[in-house]
């Protein structure tokens, strides 16, 4: 069977999302970084806001680092999810559709393309695409 149209997009768009969430991932960490060094070496307004104690200054780091953690799997599983639906697997399909349904929640852009993508993931001609053919 033909590989249906806008599959292709779909799968452009896992990967958008997921360089995305790498830039934020990098914005991140170069905030946490700039922020922890100011606090450590007592410069700036983030000195008075933490104050002199380390317990802040930790639990920002602490809070970032799961922020981080939690883009890397975002960005992991968008990843795998645009290889799934670019080799045709099922399992590919599943988690776009998980995908899109995530992306429903970055509105304006990512809402209208999630519906978008969700209507054509579900469509019976795009899911018999997913469907191996019978082994003889």
């Amino acid at each position: 069977m033909k590989k249906p149209d806008l599959l292709i997009l779909i799968a452009i768009w896992e990967f958008i999302t997921a360089f995305m969430a790498f830039i934020g991932i990098a914005v991140i960490a170069i905030i946490t970084f700039v922020v922890d060094f100011t606090v450590r070496n007592g410069w700036g307004y983030y000195n008075g806001m933490w104050g002199s104690g380390d317990m802040p200054r930790a639990g920002f780091i602490i809070v970032m680092s799961v922020v981080i953690f939690i883009l890397l799997c975002y960005m992991a599983f968008a990843i795998v999810s645009g290889i799934g639906l670019l080799r045709g697997k099922e399992w590919g399909r599943i988690t776009a559709i998980v995908h899109s349904s995530l992306s429903l929640f970055s509105i304006p852009i990512g809402t209208v393309i999630g519906v978008l993508s969700l209507m054509y993931l579900t469509k019976q001609e795009v899911k018999e695409y997913f469907v191996p053919p019978p082994k003889a």
